[in-house]
């Protein structure tokens, strides 16, 4: 019987939607921290005998700890990844490994020094589409991959999702360049392909959302609706991927060229791929143009149509899980997080200068890593209060001031008055 792993969980907004697929890959959550009492109550109330903290620095102390999942905001994970490695606890991390250089330096070094694992926890790639682009990719019949589309397309418009979601000015989400937010489109590519981004360019996309463009009268100040990236690969193949975007319709889409054909997700398919090949390259017992539904494997279809992200989130536990249990290095490892952190990093930089572009450093080579050691500059406030270091918009126009911040914030306090 495999190994049940004893899980501890980190930022309860998020983190709280994965007990059921905890529970499906055989783990166990022992322990829950947040700096929320009624999340922390509510735990209690659904789980007898989870045990809760406030307290990080406890929480992984908690006795027969093995692994935590960091699930607070989008932009503080490698402060507290590194107190887990240090004490030998396997981490899986959401959304970003690091929101500068310096911290992905200090991250890959603190990885490397301890006996766990780390593993960032981006689902998109296992979204039963992406599966099998990777399936059909490896197979071969595509050749070598030359270039590749990825597209994250996620509007938020709704008074109460933005009030919800970006709750204040100093709020990550106020301030968060779209191409930070990367991980959705370019992760999926890195995985079908196998292919480590080298070089970005970014170019900005701009649009400011009021409540004439459908934006919302307390829609924050940020006025790119996205960021285009480009990136030359380590396999010499390009790249052309999107941060968190806010045009058209709501979708996520990929698509892998390769010398001898080409695959994508459909748009408003759900499920669905194009599989199609020139007439000179049709593989024996194939059709030129094929369009069908992909699907989980069969052991695996139940529990992922139950978890969230298309049915990511359970496969992301089920990688990290399995990766302890069979002393391995994770899929998507430090090197595959960083490597993306750095593409919206660098990207973002580039976006400033509208396309000077960018070397992506190497984290697993020490001359990589010194170049970049002490570089910190972020776009966010951090958790002391601190003031963003580096403009979020080359729009100098909407950079946020305290009198922009101040009138969000009032827009904010009047719209829930009014509730």
């Amino acid at each position: 019987m495999e190994k049940t792993i004893k899980f501890g969980i980190f930022g309860l907004g998020r983190g709280s939607g994965f007990y059921d697929g905890v529970k499906a890959n055989n783990g166990e959550v022992v322990a829950v921290c947040d700096f929320d009492e009624e999340k922390l109550k509510k735990a209690r109330e659904d789980h007898e005998g989870i045990a809760t903290y406030t307290d990080f620095d406890e929480f992984i102390n908690h006795e027969g700890l093995e692994a935590v999942f960091l699930c607070n905001y989008f932009h503080e994970h490698t402060p507290y990844a590194i107190k887990a490695l240090e004490k030998n606890i396997h981490v899986l991390s959401e959304c970003t490994s690091n929101i500068s250089m310096g911290e992905g330096v200090a991250l890959v070094r603190a990885v490397e020094k301890s006996n766990a694992y780390y593993m960032i926890a981006e689902n998109y790639p296992f979204m039963k589409f992406n599966q099998e682009m990777r399936k059909v990719y490896q197979s071969g019949v595509l050749g070598k991959a030359l270039f590749a589309e990825g597209e994250y397309n996620h509007p938020i418009l709704k008074q109460e999702d933005i009030n919800k979601y970006c709750p204040s000015s100093k709020h990550w989400r106020y301030h968060i360049p779209r191409i930070y937010y990367i991980t959705h489109s370019l992760g999926p590519l890195m995985y079908i392909t196998g292919a480590f981004p080298k070089r970005v360019t970014g170019m900005p996309i701009f649009g400011p959302l009021n409540e004439e463009n459908g934006g919302g009268s307390l829609y924050w100040r940020l006025p790119d609706r996205s960021a285009v990236v480009t990136c030359l690969n380590d396999d010499d193949s390009v790249f052309r991927v999107t941060g968190w975007s806010h045009f058209g319709g709501h979708a996520n889409t990929y698509r892998v060229c390769g010398e001898l054909g080409q695959i994508e997700n459909l748009r408003a398919e759900d499920g669905k791929v194009l599989l199609s090949f020139n007439e000179e390259h049709i593989p024996e017992g194939m059709e030129r143009v094929t369009t069908y539904e992909a699907d989980f494997e069969p052991e695996a279809k139940e529990a992922a149509e139950k978890a969230g992200h298309g049915g990511g989130d359970f496969f992301i536990v089920r990688e990290f899980f399995n990766s302890i249990r069979e002393n391995r290095k994770p899929m998507f490892d430090e090197y595959f997080a960083t490597t993306m952190a750095s593409v919206a990093i660098l990207g973002h930089r580039s976006a400033l200068e509208y396309g000077v572009p960018y070397d992506i450093p190497d984290f697993r080579k020490e001359e990589d890593r010194k170049k970049w050691e002490n570089d910190f500059l972020t776009p966010c406030y951090d958790s002391k209060g601190n003031p963003p270091t580096i403009a979020n918009t080359e729009r100098k126009e909407y950079i946020p001031t305290e009198e922009s911040m101040k009138a969000y914030d009032d827009a904010i306090a009047a719209y829930r008055a009014n509730k």
